[in-house]
């Protein structure tokens, strides 16, 4: 069973965040946007399997434990805005049920190259999304637990460029 790739340390705790909408609002694009943590789950595994099909497991596996890392930051957000007051269904901005997420933001890039290369600029996008969030959180908690995944993203950015090494057109 393939591990997640992640830094190193624990994650904080969620115990204590209370109702906050406006916090509810500034996580929401991380959750379930065209660049947020479901989207990335979803193209980590699409191209995961691309690679498979391809016979190139060791980049295949690498993708794959990309995507359970972003799957654990997919849960971890989704807690966040549940204990922030907000259903965390996969709408722009919860809990709202209009502008749901739509998997036509999935990269679907045909060649092997062009797959690392979109999901390298899918963590730039990640990390940078991540950074312009930090000063608008309140929460301690919420800060922690961003600063903690932008860690995992900063990990993937460094796999997924040494990935691409080697990798023909």
């Amino acid at each position: 069973m393939l591990k997640p790739l992640m830094a190193e340390g624990a994650y904080p705790s969620l115990d204590d965040l209370g109702c906050d909408p406006y916090a509810a609002r500034i996580l929401s694009a991380a959750y379930s946007t065209s660049a947020g943590e479901l989207n990335a789950s979803l193209q980590y595994i699409y191209h995961s399997i691309s690679f498979w099909g391809a016979n190139d497991e060791r980049r295949a596996d690498l993708l794959k434990s990309i995507a359970i890392n972003e799957m654990h930051h997919l849960e971890l957000l989704g807690k966040a805005l549940a204990k922030l007051g907000s259903a965390p269904v996969y709408t722009f901005n919860p809990p709202h049920l209009f502008n749901f997420y739509s998997t036509k933001f999935v990269s679907c890039s045909r060649t092997l190259r062009n797959m690392i290369e979109d999901d390298i600029m899918g963590e730039k996008y990640a990390i940078y999304g991540y950074e312009r969030m930090l000063p608008r959180l309140k929460s301690s908690t919420l800060r922690s637990l961003i600063c903690r995944i932008l860690e995992d993203e900063n990990v993937h950015l460094e796999a997924l460029k040494s990935s691409l090494e080697g990798l023909s057109c």
